[in-house]
């Protein structure tokens, strides 16, 4: 599934606006939902969301290959000025892959905005692509925005 290219410097940015959010979502084995900021999240390419992960909190035990992974992007100006429909609001729904070393590694880890890499100054974490496999809107419909 193709992200729509209007979207990646929202996404992108989001981390420079308190009232830009990205959420990212797993569930644990007993059903409930994790769901979790993520700074680090960010457009990889057009199929992929890349994050960060430090490995501090739950979500890092949840985040292995196959994990099915929702992101939920708000920004209410888009709304406003007519690119998104109710609300501001995307969904993105993908699988989960882990990248401890290597180029997708690297590329994540050079991506990250400085208060990102501040919070992991010796650089254990790891990198996370979610294959998008689905955008949808708020009602559940596919978003082709271009």
């Amino acid at each position: 599934m193709k992200i729509p290219n209007i979207l990646r410097p929202h996404v992108d940015g989001a981390h420079d606006h308190e009232e830009d959010t990205v959420l990212i979502g797993t569930c644990h084995p007993d059903g409930f939902a994790q769901i979790t900021p993520r700074g680090s999240a960010q457009i990889y390419d057009d199929e992929h969301i890349s994050l960060w992960e430090r490995g501090r909190g739950s979500t890092d035990a949840l985040l292995r290959d196959g994990t099915k992974v929702t992101a939920y992007f708000r920004k209410l100006q888009l709304r406003k000025d007519g690119i998104l429909p109710v609300g501001g609001i995307v969904r993105f729904y993908g699988t989960a892959t882990v990248h401890k070393s290597g180029p997708v590694y690297d590329k994540v880890w050079e991506r990250l905005i400085s208060h990102e890499r501040k919070r992991d100054p010796d650089k254990k974490g790891w990198a996370v692509l979610i294959e998008v496999e689905r955008v949808e809107d708020l009602f559940g419909q596919p978003l082709t925005l271009e």
